[in-house]
């Protein structure tokens, strides 16, 4: 794992994590998936992530246990409960445990990942949906970019993810290893060029100079436009 991350998804039901990943991926986000506990509390504590999605009804673990051995020992990632248990005592001992949102199963992936982009934006101290750095303009709801005054493009779901990765931290350079470990999850194959192909398709469509390379460093968008 880079210094940057994906969301870990900790959920036992295979066929539910599959329709998670597909939707989240489809949505512009990295996924890390574990089916356990254990496999939880072994990757968690060596890895950087931005969000943890996990289900409380985990096989030979339990989820607010879980939670709260995370928030003991100092890991302050957001974490949003994915859970069946829709009884408001379960509720308010996933919140009072140190979860951030809770999330009643069945639920649509368009709830999911509006909860996400709330998550982020109070993560990263921001209170507006759109992300932005004066003169490119994302909006993570429509995966919709902009230069100001230019007509919004329809991004791909890694194209949204490489420019919202650069948005969230204007004038930072990101390495490659950086931008490939928020693009892709675990498993994912990464070919030695997608990086160089994304970055292409960008700035195609926002304009050549709209993501800036150093030479040997990475690639960042100014800060301030």
């Amino acid at each position: 794992m880079g210094s940057f991350s994906n969301r870990p998804l900790v959920e036992d039901d295979r066929m539910l994590a599959e329709a998670l990943l597909l939707a989240l991926r489809d949505g512009g986000h990295a996924v890390d998936w574990v089916s356990s506990g254990q496999a939880a509390r072994s990757t968690l504590p060596h890895s950087e992530h931005e969000v943890l999605l996990l289900d409380l009804g985990l096989p030979d673990d339990d989820g607010i246990q879980l939670l709260h051995d995370l928030r003991a020992e100092g890991h302050t990632l957001p974490i949003l409960i994915l859970s069946a248990r829709d009884a408001l005592e379960e509720r308010l001992r996933g919140l009072d445990a140190g979860a951030d949102d809770y999330l009643i199963k069945p639920f649509s992936a368009r709830e999911l990942l509006a909860r996400l982009r709330a998550v982020q934006r109070r993560q990263g101290g921001q209170a507006g949906p759109l992300l932005s750095n004066g003169v490119l303009s994302l909006d993570p709801s429509t995966r919709e970019a902009w230069r100001e005054g230019g007509p919004a493009q329809r991004l791909s779901a890694r194209e949204f993810a490489l420019l919202s990765a650069l948005l969230q931290r204007p004038g930072r350079i990101l390495s490659r290893e950086e931008l490939e470990t928020r693009i892709y999850g675990w498993g994912e194959e990464v070919e030695s060029n997608s990086i160089d192909f994304l970055i292409h398709s960008v700035r195609k469509k926002l304009g050549a100079d709209s993501i800036k390379n150093l030479r040997g460093a990475g690639w960042l968008v100014e800060k301030d436009g």
